[in-house]
């Protein structure tokens, strides 16, 4: 697999809306879990738990400005900005001349949760369903982030939206690689997005493997592209995905972590950082178990972002990768080398990549 660069980032957390603002609180917790904030000024709806990960200063008309954005939810006010700062951070103009050559594709769980139900609870409580607001019709599309975000920036590269819960966003970098080496663009911003709603907050809290850790919201992108020979830029050297119904998902983990090292060319020992997207605050941690049998007698240093951002769905092993990257502004950061994510879904779903910082 050739390495893809990381030519830019960002990453919009209940942090701060840099990288390495999650990465400090990252550092700074120590493997301890934040409590979150009070977050009833966002939410009027009846909640499991008074505070969450959400970004309550968060107002996408001061950072976008009022037009074009009075009908954005929430989940796709912060893609657009989120691209819109990964952009900026890589320097790259994008104008005429390479607007059909850039394109974006986003990881999610379902898009927005909360729009959708809200749009067929209208259907059902207004008086005739055609009078129900047509505007509000585009957010219920998961695409709907990725699209505006492409009209916001004039990408008219590749759009997509990957749906996929944890794994979404590894299955959103396979994507973007295929379209990369297949020459359909040669640049794509890539990246996965949940907003915080009294919705997703019920759905983290009533999952089986949710509860610990309360519902947050983010949301990170990347701008990657092919040119692998570039100095001093992370690359992304494997993407491995799987599935193990019936309680096998720890080995096919353990067996994706094996399959992206191959890949890679890498020897465990390379391995100085992993990441996890568990959303359990103490106890057994099978993430990391079944990746530590496959990475035989090393034990890398080891984080729990959902510790430090919340339950963020789709958006935690983004931000997981954007909490790696922004450790190298910190003085207390792992050696630079190479960095595993894992990420395991309800449904037995699994997937690792392997990051060169």
């Amino acid at each position: 697999m050739t390495p893809l660069t990381i030519n830019g980032l960002a990453a919009l957390s209940a942090a701060g809306d840099r990288p390495e603002a999650l990465a400090r609180r990252v550092a700074a917790l120590a493997g301890e879990r934040h409590p979150g904030v009070p977050i009833g000024g966002i939410v009027t709806e009846p909640l499991p738990r008074a505070e969450g990960h959400a970004l309550t200063d968060f107002d996408v008309r001061a950072r976008l400005g009022r037009r074009g954005t009075s009908f954005y939810d929430r989940a796709t006010a912060l893609a657009v900005v989120a691209c819109g700062d990964a952009l900026a951070d890589s320097g790259l103009t994008v104008d005429d001349t390479n607007r059909a050559r850039v394109g974006v594709v986003l990881g999610t769980t379902v898009g927005s949760l909360k729009s959708t139900s809200d749009y067929t609870r209208e259907t059902l409580v207004q008086d005739k369903p055609y009078l129900v607001n047509p505007m509000l019709f585009p957010n219920t599309v998961m695409n709907c982030a990725a699209g505006q975000a492409a009209i916001r920036h004039g990408l008219k590269g590749i759009n997509a939206t990957v749906t996929g819960g944890p794994l979404a966003f590894f299955n959103a970098l396979r994507y973007a690689g295929n379209a990369i080496r297949r020459g359909y663009v040669d640049t794509m911003l890539v990246g996965a997005v949940e907003e915080f709603s009294a919705h997703r907050a019920w759905a983290s809290a009533l999952s089986p493997a949710g509860g610990e850790v309360a519902a947050g919201e983010g949301a990170a992108v990347f701008v990657i592209g092919s040119d692998a020979g570039s100095a001093g830029n992370a690359a992304v050297c494997a993407v491995a995905t799987g599935y193990g119904p019936d309680g096998t998902a720890e080995q096919a983990l353990t067996d994706c972590v094996a399959r992206a090292l191959h890949v890679a060319g890498a020897a465990p020992t390379d391995i100085t950082l992993l990441i996890t997207s568990e959303t359990t605050s103490s106890g057994r941690r099978p993430q990391r178990a079944a990746a530590l049998r496959a990475l035989g007698g090393h034990r890398p240093a080891d984080l729990v972002v959902s510790r430090a951002a919340g339950d963020c769905g789709a958006a935690t092993p983004a931000l997981a990768l954007a909490v790696a990257l922004g450790l190298s502004g910190h003085d207390d950061r792992p050696p630079s080398g190479l960095v595993l994510l894992t990420a395991q879904g309800t449904d037995g779903g699994v997937g690792a990549a392997l990051v060169r910082r």
